[in-house]
């Protein structure tokens, strides 16, 4: 059996590629349907479905009923995912699937930059190092590649 962080990046690592392979397939979706936010709203809806079955085969369903008793920011995660399958689908037949994922990373590092630092949402607080920003700027360096 792996380390529990080893597993953790392999698992990551193969839902990275779920990542890729979710915005052409949501972006062929649209074309079909020739909507770009009925596209999301479906792709959303079947990943909700899913989600609501494996939480209740789980037996974690009580779970859901505590949504009441949360502080409310807490639920902006959902509107985010579904602003990015919306715009991932969007732009992966404007930009490709490379520069839209790696422009994705891109984002996800300059966030997660911040987040570690103000050790927000309850996080332990991390420095930025050089060795991190560097980091991002190497990502950048990758996405303005991968398009020109």
């Amino acid at each position: 059996m792996p380390s529990a962080p080893l597993f953790a990046a392999i698992l990551i690592a193969v839902c990275g590629s779920f990542i890729a392979m979710q915005a052409p397939i949501n972006a062929a979706l649209s074309k079909s349907i020739d909507s770009t936010l009925a596209a999301a709203t479906i792709s959303f809806g079947v990943g909700f479905f899913i989600l609501l079955v494996i939480t209740l085969l789980s037996g974690e369903g009580a779970g859901l009923a505590r949504i009441p008793s949360v502080p409310k920011y807490l639920l902006i995660g959902g509107a985010l995912g579904a602003v990015y399958v919306w715009a991932a689908l969007w732009a992966v037949p404007l930009l490709g699937v490379l520069t839209t994922t790696t422009a994705l990373i891109l984002g996800q590092m300059v966030a997660a930059l911040l987040l570690d630092y103000f050790g927000a949402f309850g996080l332990a607080p991390r420095d930025v190092s050089l060795q991190r920003v560097v980091a991002a700027l190497l990502v950048a360096a990758g996405a303005v590649l991968s398009r020109y």
